[in-house]
């Protein structure tokens, strides 16, 4: 028996009140929340001691202390788009969240109600819980590696963390609108480019939980390294000893490069300034 078009939105209606009664009842688990772990003002202390800083810089200084690797993430992890002046680059706070491949039910619905039922999706079960906790500095570390060709990430919802002071994102999954980001200029390390409409493919599991990205384990709070290079996560409560390592190394590469510029006759740039 065919089902007439006139019916269609009572049986959305249907649908999403039984998804919402499921999840009242706690047939369905929602995505777990947690504060932010520091203040803006520990966290401003942290941004200072990395300004500046290279992955390279800061590998190195890892070494130093007894990490070696530990924090570098897979090659895979790479700058969607690199700038001549290091627009590209990161440093910044690690605000965590991780996305899965969704195991909902899809109503069927006709193309007019489709809107209505991806914003209430949007709504609830998609809503960026972590966009309220970015602050200046904050860099944004996905694990979605698992939630299929889902474009979590694209050119609108970036432009917005990045009015709230976001430094850049990185995702173990993709985003889409790379044309549109690019252009936008806002850092973002990615594993892959993304196409899918995000309603129907994948959900927010948990923000502020330690989580893998690129093979890293990254907890909030740690602080990020971005640039051509790759990715680094430095652990917190060693932050600030990598960071006097790796600001140390940084000036002196600065110093002998400068020098070599001076031979050659180039004009001085920022790298070495």
């Amino acid at each position: 028996m065919r089902t007439s078009r006139l019916a269609l939105p009572v049986l959305l209606a249907s649908a999403l009140a039984a998804q919402t009664d499921l999840d009242r009842q706690g047939g369905i688990q929602k995505a777990a929340v947690n504060p932010l772990p520091y203040s803006a003002e520990e966290d401003a202390k942290i941004l200072a001691l990395f300004d500046g800083l290279r992955v390279a810089d800061v590998t190195d200084a890892m070494d130093k202390i007894g990490l070696p690797q530990s924090g570098l993430m897979e090659p895979g992890i790479k700058p969607l788009w690199r700038g001549q002046d290091f627009e590209h680059r990161i440093q910044g706070i690690a605000l965590t969240a991780r996305y899965v491949r969704t195991n909902r039910r899809v109503p069927r619905t006709s193309p007019e109600e489709w809107d209505k039922w991806s914003g209430e999706w949007y709504a609830t079960i998609g809503r960026e819980q972590f966009a309220p906790m970015i602050r200046p500095g904050t860099v944004l570390v996905f694990d979605a590696a698992e939630d299929g060709d889902s474009g979590t990430i694209g050119s609108n919802n970036i432009m917005n963390w990045k009015l709230r002071g976001l430094r850049g994102a990185v995702t173990s999954g993709g985003a889409r609108d790379t044309d549109e980001i690019t252009k936008e200029a806002v850092p973002i390390y990615l594993a892959r480019i993304t196409r899918g409409y995000p309603p129907g493919r994948n959900e927010l599991e948990s923000v502020n939980a330690p989580v893998m990205c690129g093979g890293v384990l990254v907890r909030p709070g740690d602080a990020v390294v971005a640039d051509g290079d790759g990715v680094i996560v430095v652990p917190r409560h060693h932050a600030p000893e990598v960071a006097r390592y790796a600001r140390a190394i940084l000036d002196r590469d600065k110093a002998a490069r400068r020098k070599l510029y001076e031979k050659l006759g180039l004009p001085l740039d920022k790298s070495v300034r």
